[in-house]
């Protein structure tokens, strides 16, 4: 159990353009339920383009903006490392952890303007001014490397988040919210004394969609026999880079309902926003844009059925039962579309796919209300919305 003395956690992440909000959001969900406990919260992050400095300093918190150097280290996209498949490959990583570390290259280092052996260097004098006790890491382009540095900068206990068990951590604990992941995918990859915590029993969900839940699961039964679908949610992430947004209104003007509307969420650094606002206008169906909406739970408990990305929103959705058509939007967002599919929470499509033709059946199976029944029941059952607390009870 969490001690009654208050502590201070640091929190490493970013958000960008490329790497999107989810991290930056999921690490503010984390963030509230420490503070709410009377904890001291401090970010440091990057200050790439559409690094979300301002919506942290906004819910309270300390910031650290790391600058980008004008000449930065920048790793190509494909120079990616191949994941760490062999169980003697992840051992000898870990048998000598402060060796082999600096010989890794995350297969997201791209993601890092300068080299993660840099970043910990940009890092060391805030940890050390700020002397957490907990570091909390979330990011890709970070591994043991970087752990063990900022770990040693202030004698601080270090907590991962990560999805995709691709590299080596120094972490005191792990973890991992994705659906059918378990310790043995991080065998070889962590201390042996590490404590791992994983599965969507500790998804990151903010307290209003546990508050929703309730009401949320209440309509969808009392609907379940009579409802139709006559409300869509999109949302395809905060940034939505490739406007894939405007690509699924366009698939949608041939194979919605008569009387179905559609509610479009974007985030405040997306760059695609007027051109998805000018179709809005003029859309063959009822279309409405909110920008940086800040009641996504009760957004999702009224709407029927969702069109959106496979990240870390996927846990919101199934925390109100909202059944899901799930875009692909990036290749390490794949394995949390196939195991959602596979559990009837959702049907997945490549964005390749987003076309009239492929949307005309899909749209036809969620009009059906036994197939919106049977999605919500199986997605609820998949997380309750209470997974920051029970995460926070491990840090003590």
């Amino acid at each position: 159990m969490i001690k009654d003395q208050t502590m201070k956690i640091l929190i490493r992440a970013d958000a960008s353009l490329q790497i999107g909000s989810g991290h930056i959001m999921r690490c503010l969900t984390l963030a509230h339920e420490l503070s709410r406990r009377g904890h001291t919260v401090r970010f440091i992050c990057r200050a790439l383009p559409g690094h979300l400095g301002e919506t942290i300093e906004r819910a309270g918190f300390g910031l650290v903006l790391l600058p980008v150097p004008p000449q930065a280290v920048r790793l190509p996209e494909s120079g990616r490392c191949e994941l760490l498949r062999s169980k003697n490959e992840r051992s000898e990583l870990c048998q000598n952890e402060a060796k082999t570390a600096t010989h890794f290259q995350p297969a997201h280092a791209h993601w890092l303007p300068v080299s993660q052996a840099q970043d910990a260097v940009d890092c060391v004098p805030p940890i050390r001014a700020f002397a957490p006790d907990w570091i909390i890491c979330d990011h890709y382009a970070l591994s043991a490397e970087w752990e063990l540095a900022a770990k040693a900068a202030a004698g601080s206990r270090l907590m991962a988040i990560d999805d995709l068990a691709d590299r080596p951590h120094a972490a005191d604990l792990l973890l991992d919210q994705n659906l059918g992941h378990t310790p043995a995918d991080y065998a070889g990859l962590v201390p042996p004394a590490c404590r791992l915590l994983t599965g969507t029993r500790y998804a990151l969900l903010r307290e209003e969609f546990a508050a929703w839940r309730a009401a949320s699961l209440q309509r969808r039964a009392a609907q379940a026999e009579t409802g139709c679908l006559k409300h869509i949610l999109v949302n395809l992430g905060g940034v939505d880079k490739d406007n894939h947004t405007l690509a699924v209104l366009q698939a949608l003007s041939g194979s919605l309902p008569a009387d179905c509307r559609v509610t479009v969420v974007m985030g405040k650094t997306a760059p695609h926003t007027a051109a998805v606002q000018a179709f809005a206008d003029s859309a063959p169906y009822p279309c409405r844009v909110l920008v940086g909406a800040n009641n996504m739970a009760e957004l999702m408990a009224e709407a029927d059925l969702a069109i959106g990305a496979a990240g870390s929103t996927s846990w919101e959705r199934c925390c109100l039962g909202l059944p899901t058509m799930m875009l692909v939007l990036a290749e390490n967002q794949r394995g949390i579309a196939v195991a959602l599919q596979a559990a009837g929470a959702a049907l997945s499509l490549k964005t390749a796919e987003i076309a009239v033709s492929k949307f005309v059946p899909v749209i036809s199976y969620f009009s059906r209300s036994e197939n919106l029944a049977a999605m919500f029941a199986k997605a609820a059952a998949l997380c309750d919305g209470k997974g920051a607390a029970r995460v926070v009870s491990h840090l003590s």
